[in-house]
C-alpha cells in the first residue's frame, strides 16, 4: 500500500505541504480527555484574536477551493468547518478517542487531518483530480459520484475516500470501533506551512504515540519524494 499526490496536484499547487502518519494498535477504549483541553485552548485564542476565515492558513484552503472552481462559503475546507462549530458551540462533539486528538490538533493549527481506516483502502491512496464517476459512499450510507476534474482521495477501486479535497470524508474508510491502523494526512498550502505541517506531525505523533506507541511510519512529502510506502 502507498500513499501520494498525483503529480498534477504538485503542478496546480506547489506550495502544498502534506504531512503524513501511520499508526497502529488503535483502541477505541482509550481514554484522551486529558489530551485536549490545551489545544482547544489555543484555538481559542486564535479565534478570540480573528474568525477562522481570516486566518492564514483557512484563507489559503479558501483560494485553493477558488482555484478548483468551488464557491468557497459553500464547500469549506475540514479545518474551517471543524473552526466554525467549534466558535459556535465552544466544543466539539466526541466522536472516536483517535479523531477527538486529530479534532483537536486541527483546531490548534487550522489546518485540515483526515484519518483512515487503512482496511478500508484498496491498494493504495492517491489525492487526484476525478476522471468522473468515482463512487463516494456518505456517512449515512448514500451513494455520490465525482465530478471529472473535482479533487478526491481515491483507491485502486475507484473509490472517492475524500471528495473537494478535504470537503467529506467516505463511510468506507471512517474511523470507528474496530479500526486496527490508521492512516492520518495533514495538509497546508499558506507560506508557513513548510514549518507548520512538520510541527503538527510531530505534535500528533507526540499525542498519539502517548495512546497507542509510536507511529509506524511518518513523513513530510514534497514534488521530488511523493509517496510513502506502507508496510502490511
Amino acid at each position: 500500500m502507498h500513499f501520494a499526490h498525483a503529480p498534477e496536484i504538485w503542478r496546480r499547487f506547489p506550495q502544498l505541504v502534506p504531512g503524513v502518519l501511520v499508526l497502529s494498535n488503535v483502541d477505541a477504549r482509550a481514554d484522551v480527555t486529558a489530551l485536549l483541553p490545551p489545544w482547544h485552548a489555543r484555538a481559542r485564542e486564535r479565534l478570540a484574536a480573528a474568525p477562522e476565515s481570516q486566518l492564514p492558513e483557512i484563507s489559503a484552503w479558501r483560494r485553493a477551493y477558488a482555484q478548483m472552481g468551488l464557491k468557497p462559503t459553500q464547500y469549506r475546507s475540514a479545518a474551517e468547518a471543524l473552526l466554525r462549530r467549534f466558535r459556535r458551540e465552544n466544543d466539539l462533539p466526541r466522536v472516536h478517542p483517535l479523531v477527538d486528538v486529530c479534532n483537536a490538533l486541527s483546531l490548534a493549527f487550522a489546518l485540515p487531518i483526515a484519518a483512515f481506516d487503512i482496511a478500508g483502502i484498496k491498494s493504495h491512496l492517491e489525492v487526484r483530480p476525478a476522471e468522473g464517476g468515482e463512487e463516494h459512499v456518505g456517512f449515512g450510507g448514500e451513494v455520490e459520484h465525482a465530478e471529472p476534474g473535482e479533487v478526491i482521495f481515491a483507491d485502486a477501486d475507484r473509490h472517492a475516500h475524500a471528495r473537494r479535497w478535504t470537503f467529506r470524508q467516505s463511510r468506507l474508510s471512517t474511523v470507528g470501533a474496530d479500526t486496527h491502523t490508521v492512516l492520518i494526512v495533514a495538509e497546508g498550502l499558506h507560506p508557513a506551512a513548510a514549518a507548520d505541517v512538520p510541527a503538527l506531525i510531530d505534535a500528533l505523533a507526540a499525542a498519539l504515540g502517548g495512546v497507542w506507541g509510536a507511529p509506524r511510519h511518518r513523513a513530510v512529502l514534497t514534488a521530488f519524494a511523493p509517496r510513502l510506502e506502507i508496510a502490511a
